[in-house]
């Protein structure tokens, strides 16, 4: 329910306060984002500087994942009971003390369990953020708005996060852990201000602690079984083992939701094909941009020699992109509803991927690389916005954080999945020994981003089963600030 005090206006505009709030919220967005991609660059002066090996450098960012997707779920319902202010709160103060200690510790154990801890504190912000958006702006043409500028906020993050890694690293590693602990601070203070209190829900029918321990624990060995299975073997016993675990536990989960009173996910709200194809819209978009990203980061890098700060640049012009159609993208949504754009986004993401099979071992960024970059950075303009509207619209205010964690769920491990899968495939078709040609490995490199392609194509293809004649749903009463200036939209999927 909104507040008053960060209602918008009567004509629709938003308050100074409005804007402050969804600011504080960009700001935990952006931070998670950045915290991503500055890591991955810095990578290799860590593993210099405190004698670790590739294997122990992985859980560096495997760590993250693990706390990261393993905890989505709690964190979602979480914010629903608790209190989505409360757990937003608490949760980026953690985050900006794990970021504290990850600059500062001169163990590798002490940097994976802080970056586990960012993970875990992560898992709780990025659906409480959500769900406190979804909640405070009514549904229609101001959420989609808001959600536009939000989402948005995790492109630039990334494509800061590669610019700043590679400046800060040139100085010391630790400066890309530490630079989000001031920032998490400030975004803290500024929320005890301006973020609106908002009420547990009273309703409900306890807490669901075999459904929380079950639904934690089967995503926890599902990553966790997803980031080792290229180190153990995707046919290995412990490999097949730990899938079987989860089989296991998913069903029970499945089962204990079914019977709860006040389950941790309303398994009712997945009879929604709306809900449904935004849940594997995510999977297959974030899944497939993670892989494709990885891959042209090592091809820029090993094979065209270019420096950190370099590749940076080149995936700089996508970011911006982005960056640039965030007051755009609410207003074409109003128009043109959800599954459309996202239908166009995976198309744009198709050809780009497809683009960039065409790399060769000379630099052909001006005919190859740059426009791949702009065909990408605009499908990510269009579709991670319109997924995080189609998943929240038509759902109660008091499952929103529920509907939030399980979409940032599905992009969490969707990414852990299909980059797991990708860098098996490189794996597979990579030369033997450490004198391969650059021929040889970037030809090692074109299976899998074949496999991103089909990824990004499967996506579409799920999209497109949800087009059907155009019908716009009959018009909703969005409230404003009275009764008489209530505003009548058509919401679209």
């Amino acid at each position: 329910m909104t507040s008053p005090l960060t209602s918008p206006t009567s004509e629709g505009r938003w308050t100074p306060r409005l804007w402050g709030t969804l600011l504080v919220l960009c700001a935990a967005m952006f931070l998670d984002a950045l915290d991503v991609s500055m890591v991955g660059v810095a990578l290799p002066s860590i593993g210099a500087d405190l004698g670790l090996s590739t294997s122990a450098l992985q859980w560096i960012i495997s760590g993250y994942i693990l706390g990261y997707g393993g905890l989505l779920l709690l964190g979602g319902r979480a914010a629903d009971l608790l209190g989505r202010r409360q757990v937003f709160l608490v949760a980026l103060g953690v985050f900006a003390l794990a970021s504290l200690l990850g600059g500062l510790v001169d163990s590798g154990p002490l940097l994976i369990a802080s970056r586990f801890i960012k993970g875990l504190s992560a898992a709780f912000t990025a659906p409480a953020g959500l769900s406190i958006i979804t909640t405070t702006f009514p549904e229609g043409p101001l959420r989609n708005r808001a959600l536009a500028i939000y989402t948005t906020c995790a492109a630039t993050g990334f494509s800061m996060g590669l610019v700043l890694s590679g400046l800060l690293t040139e100085a010391s590693w630790r400066l890309t852990m530490l630079l989000p602990a001031p920032i998490a601070l400030i975004a803290l203070v500024a929320g005890l201000k301006l973020l609106p209190r908002s009420e547990r829900e009273k309703d409900h029918n306890g807490y669901d602690f075999p459904g929380a321990v079950l639904g934690t624990a089967s995503m926890l060995l599902l990553v966790f079984t997803v980031v080792q299975a290229p180190e153990a073997g995707w046919a290995s016993a412990r490999t097949l083992l730990s899938f079987l675990a989860v089989a296991v536990l998913l069903t029970v989960f499945v089962l204990v939701e079914r019977r709860s009173a006040g389950p941790l996910i309303r398994l009712g709200v997945l009879r929604s094909g709306s809900q449904i194809r935004a849940q594997l819209g995510a999977m297959t978009f974030f899944g497939s941009y993670v892989s494709f990203q990885f891959l042209a980061t090592l091809y820029m890098q090993s094979l065209l020699g270019w420096s950190a700060l370099h590749t940076a640049l080149a995936f700089l012009p996508a970011g911006v992109l982005v960056a640039a159609s965030s007051t755009k993208v609410g207003a074409i949504v109003d128009r043109f509803g959800t599954q459309r754009l996202i239908a166009v986004g995976f198309a744009l993401m198709v050809l780009g991927y497809a683009l960039f099979l065409r790399v060769d071992l000379a630099p052909v960024y001006a005919a190859v690389i740059l426009p791949s970059m702009l065909l990408i950075g605009a499908a990510c303009a269009l579709v991670f916005p319109s997924l995080n509207i189609q998943a929240t619209n038509g759902v109660d205010d008091h499952e929103q954080g529920m509907v939030s964690g399980l979409l940032n769920t599905s992009v969490q491990v969707g990414g852990a999945i299909f980059l797991a899968v990708v860098t098996a495939v490189v794996t597979a078709d990579s030369p033997e020994g450490g004198a391969a040609s650059p021929q040889a490995v970037l030809d090692s490199y074109r299976p899998g981003l074949v496999v991103v392609t089909l990824i990004a194509l499967a996506g579409l293809l799920i999209t497109l089963t949800g087009l059907r004649t155009r019908r716009d749903r009959p018009s909703v009463v969005v409230a404003t600030s009275t009764p008489k200036e209530a505003e009548r939209v058509t919401v679209r999927d």
